[in-house]
């Protein structure tokens, strides 16, 4: 008998990491619908995708929720529709991740009320919350309150669980998000363990013991990302487990290596899904998952897979389900859980985590001397960087020194029989909304007021005296309180905040294409001063790198760019505009509420008397809602596959010139010129 055919001793194999795939749309029943499905069809847990409203602590019926209900997420305004939401779904046994932030105590609260109804003892409860509001403040948007007090809360909900929900992750330190906004990997490591740093010293400064501290270590869990550079990715992965396990270790003097795993779920890359060739995302997809999965030593506790689709439009439970078989191929059908870590002993796998550890160590240093990540934040430092990375990242794709198949190179081929047809992707009705108003009017009609006041009225004592807030929330919760009555509450007592935008002039960017500069100097000249271009986020849509981009490249082709930051109403940007006295304005928005947001900015426009004003729009927008913006009257319209930014510069130039020309054709003609005589004596 050869060596080969001799039998050998298998080990026991690996139990798959947890399957999850992201999902939640319109109405709680509706999702619910769709989540028994996933289950049924072999996913282990649930990631739950929560509206915009939701996310910022407002009510279906406040004036920023306009357009938001329903699109990105569910819409959760009160424990009626947490009950729906999870209906048949037994919370005992069910592993749930809520991406959450600012509201993470609140939909918590509600999370925790609903399963004591169905019956389910707090400490069975397993999941996560991923309550990292430093990334927020970078890169996602969905933040309230200021950096001390949102510390506070993320506090509050870390102790609480530890103390009676031992199972719940109460914390996922997010550098997915911080790669979606331009991240390298440097950066995603130090940024990512600098805010985990920031988190357990708040934790440890409230004065817990130290038999709790090393729980809360324990269970502070990851939500990170992985992009298409297969190899370092998976590197980026091994250096987080050993640089969290020497922070842990030294820092903050975690004895037991058990409580030093790094742990932690992923989403692989959506910002490197294509619009071009979608096809091609399935492939994408599938490497960056193999760099968080191939390693034992660095594998996910729990994935989740973006849909092909999603740089159109919403995916559909098909488009879902594809995703899920993806991951159940490799989980099952391979041999990868079989065998000890397959990359122990490489000379190239162990360079090249020792150079991203040493490069993450200097940049932890360099915030450290800020001050911390909370300093990097209020400075602007961090965001400052995350724009500049970006950049970079979009110039690399522009020049096509970064090649992206379909986009930059090999861009001819067959049109995709998968983007065919009527429902190719799944969209929101705006009925949506307007059923979602109707409930929450009747919900408060129906309840109990008293009760609702003195269970707000104990919230905001428990914020003030600094007691954690958690019981209280869920006090709330049982008494009927809405989403936007606990954050309104909470507003009127921590206040609001606006992070740094990171467009300043200090930001250094690429220079911008002299073509483009001569087009725009042409302009000025025609305008008699600096074309003046007004970026708009209307709604609560916080996915600002489009903004941040677009207006950084209007200031380095000559442009005067006003840029604000986030979460403008309609009203607000028009008023901006008339103080600007912009040329163009640009609005972008990534959430699928650009008709409605759309359609009442162009009426406000036409209101004040400031529809002369060109209106181009940027974001994930369909080809029949491009046509429905053309005939509102938007100049322009830019989706994922607009991805040359001096091209758009350029074609922002004619927005202008052609809205000048129009002017120019309807002007009354000029009176007769007097003669230099009578000039020089009416001078």
């Amino acid at each position: 008998m050869s060596d080969d055919a001799k039998p050998t001793s298998r080990r026991e194999r690996d139990k798959p990491w947890i399957i999850r795939t992201y999902a939640g749309h319109s109405t709680a029943a509706e999702s619910n619908a769709l989540y028994r499905r996933n289950l049924g069809r072999g996913q282990t847990g649930l990631s739950v995708a929560f509206d915009l409203p939701t996310q910022t602590g407002y009510d279906p019926d406040h004036e920023l929720a306009r357009g938001e209900v329903g699109k990105v997420g569910v819409s959760i305004a009160h424990i009626g529709d947490m009950r729906a939401l999870f209906e048949g779904i037994p919370l005992e046994t069910m592993n749930t991740s809520m991406t959450i932030n600012a509201t993470a105590a609140w939909l918590l609260a509600l999370y925790a009320a609903v399963a004591e109804e169905q019956g389910a003892p707090r400490a069975a409860l397993q999941g996560t919350t991923q309550n990292d509001l430093i990334k927020e403040y970078l890169s996602r948007g969905t933040y309230v309150f200021p950096p001390a007090p949102s510390m506070r809360l993320t506090r509050d909900v870390i102790l609480f669980t530890t103390a009676e929900m031992p199972k719940w992750n109460p914390m996922n330190v997010c550098s997915y998000h911080l790669q979606e906004a331009g991240a390298t990997p440097v950066q995603e490591l130090s940024f990512a363990l600098a805010t985990a740093c920031a988190v357990l010293d708040t934790v440890r400064e409230g004065g817990v013991d130290e038999a709790m501290f090393e729980d809360v270590v324990g269970r502070i869990s990851f939500f990170v990302n992985a992009g298409m550079r297969f190899v370092t990715e998976l590197c980026k992965m091994r250096a987080f487990a050993e640089l969290w396990d020497e922070i842990t270790r030294d820092r903050y003097g975690i004895a037991d290596p058990k409580k030093r795993i790094f742990r932690y779920g992923v989403q692989v890359n959506s910002l490197g899904l294509t619009e071009q060739q979608p096809e091609n995302n399935v492939y994408r997809i599938m490497i960056e998952m193999l760099a968080v999965t191939l390693s034992k030593r660095a594998r996910a506790r729990a994935v989740q897979l973006p849909a092909w689709n999603e740089a159109l439009g919403l995916p559909r439970p098909w488009d879902q389900q594809w995703s899920l078989r993806m991951q159940q191929i490799l989980a099952f059908e391979t041999d990868l859980l079989d065998h000890d870590d397959i990359f122990d002993g490489s000379r190239v796998i162990e360079a090249k985590v020792a150079d991203l550890k040493e490069a993450a160590r200097a940049e932890l240093a360099r915030i450290e001397a800020l001050g911390g990540a909370i300093a990097g934040v209020e400075s602007g430092y961090l965001k400052r960087a995350l724009v500049e990375s970006n950049a970079r990242r979009l110039t690399a794709i522009e020049t096509g020194d970064q090649v992206v198949v379909g986009v930059n190179r090999f861009t001819e081929g067959e049109p995709s029989p998968l983007t065919a047809g009527e429902g190719a992707i799944m969209t929101v009705p705006e009925t949506v909304e307007m059923e979602a108003v109707t409930r929450i009017r009747a919900w408060r009609s129906a309840r109990d007021a008293a009760a609702v006041e003195a269970a707000l009225d104990e919230l905001e004592a428990a914020a003030r005296e600094g007691r954690n807030v958690m019981p209280a929330s869920i006090a709330c919760a049982k008494a009927g309180v809405t989403t936007g009555e606990w954050g309104e509450r909470l507003r009127i007592l921590f206040g609001e905040y606006r992070a740094p935008t990171g467009v300043t002039p200090e930001t250094r960017v690429e220079e911008a294409d002299r073509e483009v500069r001569l087009l725009v100097a042409d302009l000025a000249r025609k305008l008699d001063a600096a074309p003046r271009l007004l970026v708009g986020k209307p709604g609560l849509d916080g996915h600002s790198n489009g903004a941040e981009q677009i207006a950084l490249r209007a200031r380095d082709v000559g442009m005067e760019a006003f840029y604000d930051g986030i979460r403008q109403t309609p009203s607000e940007i028009v008023a901006r505009a008339a103080e600007t006295e912009a040329h163009v304005i640009g609005l972008s928005i990534l959430s699928g509420s650009h008709v409605p947001l759309v359609r009442e900015v162009m009426a406000r426009l036409r209101l004040e008397g400031l529809d002369h004003i060109p209106v181009v729009v940027g974001g994930i927008i369909s080809g029949d809602d491009a046509l429905v913006l053309n005939n509102l009257g938007v100049a322009a319209v830019y989706t994922p596959k607009d991805f040359a930014l001096d091209r758009i510069m350029a074609d922002i130039v004619g927005v202008a010139e052609r809205s000048l020309a129009r002017r120019a054709d309807a002007s009354p003609p000029p009176a007769p010129q007097p003669t230099r005589q009578r000039r020089n004596a009416a001078t």
